[in-house]
């Protein structure tokens, strides 16, 4: 499937090597004023090339909209945006058209459709997500008008792990990192890593403030369970937590428990959600990410024809997916809470009464 969401439903398009990446937003409300600077720098914070802890593609990632707005704002019709691919290197894959990359989606992609595009891993690569943050960008227009902000940072890279908490700093580092302490050690890990001509892995603390208390729908379409599918559809990602995650079966239930008093929440063990319905606490998720898999050391695979041999990758690659990940779970986030506001928006009579009364 390329779409995701029940009201505001995003559908990407377009291979890491081809023309053009791209998305349809279905559902954005009409009014919405489209900051179309805030949209570019949005994807000006994912794209490549910026540091030397990223890979070498120099992609601009201007992203052009080509439908659903009108002087400036939504019509209430499909938002359709593009971002033309300008730096690719197709023939740094010449010499694994034939095999299958460890770690990487060749295998799987080929056994399914019988095909596959061996440039850069094609739709399965992790340029696609240029075009989730472009719609992201616009869900979090829409949860500006509610008062949710989202912001994230790198917590571990390589073992280190932040010890405090800066979202404000994580803004400003390189390597994406929440703990200022932590940030050179952090760094010198993928460098290290890099020289090596190896890679990192890296966990990322994503968190929304103001969400309002409602939002998630009950059974089959829950909140942290769509955040869940959510940052595990991001490429490279292997486990989430939300809230507290693993570390919840070591607490007994008079630890676990979230005490409510008059102002609110005394803890937030459960990560702002309870009953898969936001509780008006902060959203806390966590996304491990593994170390990228495109590393230029001789690893063994097979061909097509399942013969034996070596893979040795040229081209250009992030030593640590995660620190631009961070900014894909941040658009995923807006996505998910934006499309839970418009669904909640019918489920009260009294919210139908404002609008029809």
């Amino acid at each position: 499937m390329n779409s995701f969401g029940k009201r505001l439903i995003l559908t990407t398009f377009g291979e890491s090597h081809g023309k053009a990446i791209g998305c349809i937003l279905d559902g954005v409300p009409a009014g919405l004023e489209i900051d179309e600077a805030f949209i570019q720098s949005e994807l000006d914070r994912r794209k490549p090339g910026k540091s030397k802890l990223e890979t070498a593609r120099k992609e601009p990632d201007k992203v052009e909209i080509l439908s659903g707005t009108f002087e400036g704002k939504s019509t209430g019709t499909p938002i359709a945006m593009v971002i033309f691919n300008t730096d690719q290197k197709s023939r740094d894959y010449n010499s694994v058209k034939d095999l299958f990359r460890p770690g990487h989606a060749d295998f799987t992609y080929f056994h399914k459709y019988g095909i596959r595009d061996y440039r850069g891993g094609g739709r399965s690569s992790a340029r696609e997500t240029a075009a989730r943050v472009a719609a992201g960008a616009i869900a979090k227009l829409i949860l500006k008008h509610i008062g949710v902000t989202i912001r994230s940072g790198i917590l571990e890279i390589d073992e280190v792990r932040a010890e405090t908490i800066d979202f404000d700093y994580a803004a400003t580092s390189i390597v994406r990192a929440l703990d200022p302490d932590k940030a050179s050690a952090m760094e010198a890990a993928v460098l290290a890593a890099k020289k090596a001509h190896d890679s990192v892995g890296g966990t990322v603390l994503t968190v929304a403030d103001g969400v309002p208390v409602g939002l998630g729908e009950p059974l089959y379409y829950k909140l942290d369970a769509v955040l869940a599918e959510a940052m595990m559809g991001i490429n490279a990602a292997k486990a989430v937590e939300i809230g507290d995650g693993t570390e919840v079966v070591r607490l007994k239930g008079s630890e676990n428990n979230d005490p409510i008093a008059p102002e609110g929440f005394k803890s937030n063990h459960a990560g702002g959600t309870l009953g898969g319905i936001a509780n008006g606490d902060r959203i806390v998720v966590k996304t491990y990410f593994k170390p990228t898999p495109s590393i230029f050391r001789e690893q063994q695979t097979i061909d097509v024809n399942n013969n034996s041999t070596l893979c040795k990758l040229e081209g250009r690659h992030d030593p640590c997916v995660a620190i631009r990940g961070a900014v894909v779970t941040e658009a995923m986030m807006a996505l998910v809470l934006a499309d839970m506001a418009l669904l909640h928006m019918g489920r009260k009579m009294e919210h139908l009464a404002k609008i029809y009364g």
